[in-house]
């Protein structure tokens, strides 16, 4: 099923909203419930590629939450994710993101994966940048991404707001990948200069690779090249297809809601054709909502039909198993791991449609570099 976690609708509200772009500083960040209790919230800041926890407390009541420092970063995204109990014992949960105030004639670039992280062998290195930049080629040579062992990494543009960086093949097991941002002071636009001035590295994990069957409702999950087991999925519905292609993890979510809503799948009363407040085991494919995510609710598709609004469903249980197929691969996935979708009667999934650029090949991909 095509879905986003979180919808303004929802039990669980948090200020500020989903999306808010250049929240102030002294704007308050709050998690609230009006009935139940919150079960746990994590909030996690991202600013100059370094996340941190942010440290918080729910109230003795259960209702709400809120940060020991009171004053929102600077020029930082702020990522929530909650699960709250309903007066009836019955969990949901809320996964929303905003990002902070970044000073008048400066930029930023918002980094992925962050740093230190362990992933998979399609990771792309991206970079969403706050403002569109009109000096692109000024702001690519400030940005250096390196690997050991050596192998050639290209960057390509995504419209003026967007850098990625990645090799012509998926990067090889064990790959220690440097980035460095010298963009303080460089100026991306008239008038505009960068504040970043940081180095970070990552590192490839073992490789895994799963192939997605749309037409036989199966999933073969590759590990370092040896078939590791075949799943039985369900994809997307006749008028609801999945993408083909390659797409790639970029979001592990233990437990989100979906509605869709968020994502255009309304009925006449503007309410979404689904609203599901636990879904395990959810896995982002792209930004567009693309999930491949454990189902409950369908519990005769799996290996027989496709019935969902576009995401890949794997067979779980209610709260979530790891018993469960869904829950089994999950356990097993990084961020950065590739699923890659055949024989679906959709287009293929765009480039620039979460970390898709596998899709596009070797020379088209240089070709995007502001630098000739």
């Amino acid at each position: 099923m095509f879905g986003k976690p979180g919808a303004r609708q929802d039990v669980i509200r948090v200020s500020p909203d989903d999306g808010s772009r250049a929240v102030r500083p002294d704007n308050p960040l709050l998690v609230r419930v009006p009935s139940g209790r919150l079960e746990s919230v994590r909030v996690v800041r991202a600013q100059d590629a370094q996340e941190t926890v942010v440290a918080g407390r729910i109230a003795e009541d259960g209702l709400s939450w809120r940060p020991d420092d009171a004053r929102l970063a600077l020029a930082a995204r702020y990522t929530v994710d909650v699960v709250a109990l309903d007066g009836h014992g019955r969990r949901s949960a809320r996964h929303t993101t905003f990002t902070t105030y970044v000073p008048d004639e400066r930029f930023i670039g918002y980094v992925t994966p962050e740093n230190r992280a362990t992933v998979g062998t399609g990771m792309i290195v991206s970079l969403e940048f706050n403002r569109e930049l009109r000096n692109r080629a000024a702001v690519e040579r400030a940005v250096r991404v390196t690997a050991d062992p050596p192998v050639e990494i290209r960057p390509h543009w995504f419209g003026a707001d967007r850098l990625d960086f990645r090799p012509e093949e998926y990067w090889a097991p064990g790959t220690e990948v440097t980035v460095e941002l010298a963009l303080r002071d460089v100026e991306g636009s008239p008038g505009v200069y960068g504040i970043q001035h940081k180095t970070f590295t990552f590192t490839v994990g073992r490789s895994q690779v799963s192939l997605v069957d749309a037409a036989a409702h199966t999933m073969q999950v590759r590990r370092d090249g040896e078939l590791l087991a075949t799943v039985p999925i369900t994809a997307g519905a006749p008028k609801t297809t999945t993408y083909n292609g390659k797409m790639v993890v970029t979001e592990m979510l233990e437990l989100t809601r979906m509605n869709g809503a968020t994502v255009g799948f309304k009925k006449k009363d503007g309410k979404g054709e689904y609203d599901i407040p636990d879904v395990p085991h959810a896995m982002r494919l792209t930004s567009s909502g693309t999930f491949l995510h454990g189902n409950y609710w369908a519990p005769d598709a799996f290996g027989n039909a496709n019935v969902s609004h576009g995401c890949v469903g794997l067979k779980d249980v209610k709260g979530g198993s790891s018993d469960s197929p869904a829950g089994w691969f999950f356990d097993r996935s990084l961020i950065g791991d590739v699923v890659e979708v055949v024989r679906s009667h959709d287009k293929k999934v765009a480039p620039d449609n979460g970390l898709g650029g596998w899709n596009m090949g070797w020379m088209e991909w240089q070709a995007g570099s502001a630098v000739k």
